[in-house]
């Protein structure tokens, strides 16, 4: 049996020294954590900023995820708050709420989860705030340098523009309908297809390199994190460019054959239906939506229009349109929603 310390046999400073260690620093620090502020540069002064919580029970369950996945998750769904405004994403500032018997184990992977996910990128975890509770809840804030460009905002989308999204559509609410079902994933390197995708449930992967390549490069204009769903950030998106917005659902084929073997593993009567459901409308998959910055007879002559990398054409902004419009195959929206926390249906159940 193993013999566990927990969070109320320490100190808030003994709890901090065992964690604080293992995560990153910003690079080029002023200074770090251990002050009453960490300092640190940005290369024009401009800085882009979000927070967003993680609870336990709503967003994130401890018998489905370990620590080291929570700190991955908590700090991928922040980064792409940042890369989806043009910000490389340079500090995370980390706010948690401990039950005192939590064991300190658990803290210490979460602080390994969140290097795992922030060190590759350059990005430092450089303070924060302790308190004790009755659950597990995570408050994260993340610093981006928007690096001398303007920001990218959901507003900017024009009329015949190519609606373009890189990254996974569907593949993180495929796997929590497998885990809400009882599936494990299996232990090892013989990863079955339902392993992969509880994987991309527990630890969301943004295409943080290819979006920021496309930033960097002027290739956007409009631009939006997917975090509660295609058709629903799709709607933001055209709400706040006053613009309708056609999705071409052939090219979504792909992502949701992908997801056809573990429809029918799960008994869903409609196993087609099922999986365009979860590419269309299924949430925390963190992949990035935006319109390409290229006048109309450039993105749309005989030749298809070169994307930046990692991007698929999924669409095309058809003309204006004051209360914005969404509509697959020219077809209007109907009984297609994401992710609402606020839904009676939310919650990691």
């Amino acid at each position: 049996m193993m013999n566990y310390v927990f969070v109320e046999e320490m100190s808030e400073d003994e709890l901090l020294a065992r964690f604080l260690p293992l995560l990153p620093q910003a690079s080029g620090a002023v200074v770090p954590s251990g002050d009453d502020c960490a300092v640190l540069p940005m290369s024009d002064g401009r800085v882009a900023i979000s927070t967003d919580m993680l609870v336990e029970g709503v967003h994130f369950r401890r018998d489905w995820s370990t620590g080291r996945d929570v700190g991955w998750r908590a700090a991928m769904q922040n980064i792409a708050d940042a890369v989806a405004m043009g910000a490389r994403p340079v500090s995370l500032v980390i706010g948690l709420e401990l039950p005192g018997r939590l064991p300190v184990s658990w803290v210490e992977d979460f602080a390994r989860g969140l290097a795992d996910a922030c060190a590759p990128l350059g990005c430092g975890v450089d303070g924060g705030d302790l308190v004790s509770g009755d659950r597990v809840t995570i408050g994260v804030t993340v610093l981006g340098d928007l690096e001398g460009r303007d920001p990218l905002l959901r507003r900017s989308a024009q009329p015949g523009e190519a609606l373009i999204h890189v990254g996974n559509l569907g593949r993180s609410a495929a796997g929590y309908e497998l885990l809400r079902r009882g599936f494990s994933p299996q232990v090892g390197n013989y990863a079955n297809q339902e392993t992969l995708l509880i994987d991309d449930f527990r630890r969301p992967k943004p295409p943080v390199i290819q979006a920021l390549g496309a930033a960097r490069a002027g290739e956007l204009s409009a631009f939006i994190d997917v975090s509660d769903g295609l058709v629903r950030d799709a709607t933001r998106l055209a709400k706040a460019s006053k613009v309708w917005v056609d999705i071409d659902t052939a090219v979504l084929e792909p992502a949701m054959h992908a997801l056809l073997p573990v429809a029918r593993h799960l008994g869903r009567s409609d196993p087609v239906d099922w999986a365009y459901r979860c590419v269309l409308t299924g949430g925390e998959d963190h992949g990035f939506l935006g319109t390409l910055n290229r006048p109309h007879v450039r993105a749309w002559g005989m030749r298809t229009p070169v994307l930046p990398e990692g991007f698929t054409r999924i669409g095309t902004i058809r003309e204006a349109h004051a209360a914005g419009r969404v509509t697959l195959d020219g077809k209007d929206v109907v009984g297609l929603g994401g992710w609402d926390h606020f839904a009676p249906s939310a919650g990691a159940d």
